[in-house]
């Protein structure tokens, strides 16, 4: 699979991912009272609006990169009825021929994990007939319960043709709490990075593995040095722009070949509108302000890695 995602970054010049975390926060007003009005205030109508929020996300920006990655918090707060927008969007996204990143961040013990892995990323079956559930092209693992919550993704992997980004060093400013502990001569997030690279060699896909890592924006020196600790491996980078990471601090993400990465902004783009700088395009231009921010990022991170 990440040889698909390598082929879809180079035919589009693009090394980018956006992130479709719809919160209510972000859903222009003409879509919810839409919806409010066919369905009433109910979560029936708060997913009718998510979903037709991001279909016009996707209409406005599916040539221009590469994959999405849906951030399945952001759809299982409305209930069930979120979870099947969530759904809707993974298939309208496939149908626009979009690499999914189903940002799920499951990990578990072993039987729990494969279960995970099988309704994300595998395929169940029925009777004689076997079906993709939810059939994200790649998700994000937590690897804090070891390799029994890991090794169900890889061998989904191997058997499915999928990807996952276990996560390393995340973004957010707390993550240091405990991925910067030493363990011996090590931090923790090293100690992880080496074990992604050797649980990777078990799923290669031409020059680099189906096994990512998910490695945060906001982080660059650290990046740096996880570049050169797990060199076959693609990184994810979230936290660019509204988390505060810039097109400047991203190069060293990349390898020479000017692979290795995709960087991930999601509020920064889906709520482009309500941003001073694209407020022009008003609250029914959303999705052409979403598609004029999805160009200055990627200007500013082609023009950052060369």
């Amino acid at each position: 699979m990440i040889s698909k995602l390598i082929a879809e970054i180079k035919k589009k010049n693009a090394p980018v991912v956006v992130g479709l975390d719809p919160q209510m926060a972000f859903l222009p007003k003409f879509l919810l009272d839409k919806a409010i009005k066919e369905k009433g205030e109910t979560l029936d109508a708060a997913a009718d609006a998510i979903f037709e929020y991001n279909k016009g996300l996707i209409d406005a920006i599916y040539e221009l990169i590469p994959a999405v990655k849906p951030q399945v918090a952001m759809y299982e707060q409305f209930g069930v009825p979120g979870v099947a927008a969530y759904k809707k969007t993974v298939d309208y996204a496939h149908e626009k021929g979009l690499v999914v990143i189903g940002d799920i961040k499951r990990g578990d013990i072993g039987s729990t994990s494969g279960a995970y892995a099988i309704g994300h990323i595998g395929k169940v079956t029925i009777g004689n007939t076997e079906i993709a559930p939810f059939d994200e092209d790649i998700v994000t693992v937590n690897p804090y319960l070891g390799s029994d919550g890991v090794k169900p993704f890889i061998e989904i992997c191997n058997s499915c043709d999928k990807g996952i980004f276990v996560l390393v060093k995340t973004s957010n400013p707390s993550s240091g709490e405990f991925q910067d502990q030493k363990i011996g001569d090590k931090t923790l997030y090293e100690e992880v990075a080496d074990t992604v690279v050797a649980w990777g060699k078990e799923s290669m896909d031409g020059d680099y593995s189906n096994v990512g890592a998910v490695v945060g924006a906001t982080y660059p020196e650290m990046g740096i040095e996880l570049r050169r600790r797990m060199p076959k491996t693609y990184i994810l980078v979230p936290g660019y722009g509204a988390q505060g990471g810039k097109g400047s601090d991203l190069k060293g993400y990349f390898n020479e070949d000017g692979l290795g990465a995709i960087v991930n902004s999601s509020r920064g783009i889906i709520a482009a509108f309500k941003n001073e700088k694209y407020a022009s395009f008003g609250e029914e231009g959303y999705a052409e302000a979403a598609r004029q921010a999805t160009i200055d990022m990627i200007e500013d991170i082609s023009q950052a890695i060369g």
